[in-house]
């Protein structure tokens, strides 16, 4: 399989760069077996059956890019420069690696000051990242950092705008709990309160799993072979009562459906064995076509970037002469692209 076959073109005026309000109000396109249907994402009622099961990504996006100052005494005086920083994700000894820009205006030792509360020191250059060690930990440093950083708005929207306060509720999931991602799960916006409270009271059924989305959800795939591709890692957990429930709502004949694409390689990665077991760790799963699903039963996902790992996993769902069609049917009825887009629910013929 080769790169191009995954390409298209998209008219840049379909790229959304606000979410729609509410919510539930944005486009749903259904594909079901060799069916599209034009809906709604309230609609969902009516295609979610009592028993049914959806997975959600719990995970909590920070706002992790920050503007800051680095002052430096030299013999010509005090000089300063404009450093920014987007996070990418905590360490194990307690600093945050990180994306610096300007990385070569910085030294190692140098403090970085984002605002009166907020500040940090460069400790290392890794791989043309920097390692920051912050002032504060904990509720101190989620606190300070709410307060003076950015949303980590993806690069096609950052290109257009730039994030505001708005952002710090539009890129939230309504469920969000577990802090740790650069980028949210993006077809998890589309739900609000009243319509989870009506698919719970039809009957449909929740589990929460924890992916935390890294910036690496934005990196090109460089290969022409895709299966050359290497996967950045992130890291996730499904806990054992998300295994129980799912399991129980296989054996009950319901359906699995993830909500987004990590949502699903989280759960498949916890199903490598054939059947889905608690896992904690970090997943460089590659879904493509080829690939054997175990627990997803149908998928609800927005549209993807032309190339990119996540237009081979729903590919590797639904066919990519038929994830092509839809496409081609999203982009000739208006529908709005990428993470503040409309969304699709996939229904695989093996899931009627």
């Amino acid at each position: 399989m080769q790169l191009s076959d995954f390409d298209f073109d998209l008219p840049e005026t379909l790229i959304a760069t606000r979410p729609a309000r509410p919510r539930s109000s944005a486009k749903l396109l259904v594909a079901e077996g060799d069916k599209i249907h034009d809906r709604v994402v309230t609609d969902l009622l009516d295609w979610l059956r009592p028993g049914d099961r959806l997975v959600l990504n719990d995970t909590r996006v920070i706002p992790a890019r920050l503007s800051g100052t680095r002052h430096r005494i030299s013999a010509q005086g005090e000089t300063e420069a404009r450093i920014e920083v987007t996070l990418l994700e905590p360490r194990a000894d307690g600093c945050w690696s990180g994306l610096v820009k300007p990385l070569k205006k910085i030294k190692e030792g140098e403090e970085v000051v984002f605002s009166p509360e907020l500040s940090a020191v460069l400790e290392a250059k890794e791989d043309g990242q920097g390692v920051l060690r912050f002032n504060l930990t904990g509720e101190d440093f989620d606190t300070a950092l709410n307060a003076a950083g950015a949303m980590p708005l993806p690069p096609y929207i950052a290109a257009k705008r730039a994030a505001d306060e708005q952002d710090h509720e539009d890129y939230q999931t309504v469920w969000a709990k577990n802090t740790g991602a650069v980028a949210a799960p993006t077809a998890s916006l589309h739900f609000d309160d009243e319509l989870l409270k009506a698919l719970r009271e039809k009957g449909v059924t929740f589990s929460h799993v924890t992916l935390h989305v890294g910036a690496g959800t934005f990196l090109p795939v460089k290969v022409d072979d895709i299966t050359n591709h290497k996967m950045h890692g992130e890291w996730g957990e499904v806990s054992d009562q998300a295994v129980a429930e799912i399991k129980a709502t296989q054996e009950a004949g319901g359906r699995v459906i993830p909500v987004g694409t990590t949502a699903l390689r989280l759960i498949e990665t916890a199903a490598r064995s054939g059947e889905i077991a608690p896992f904690k760790g970090v997943t460089d799963i590659f879904i493509y076509p080829g690939f054997t699903f175990h627990v997803a039963d149908a998928l609800m996902t927005n549209f993807h970037l032309p190339k990119s790992t996540l237009m081979m996993l729903v590919s590797a769902l639904i066919g990519k002469d038929r994830i092509m069609d839809i496409y081609a049917h999203a982009i000739e009825n208006q529908y709005r692209f990428f993470s503040y887009g409309d969304a699709s629910l996939l229904i695989p013929d093996r899931s009627l």
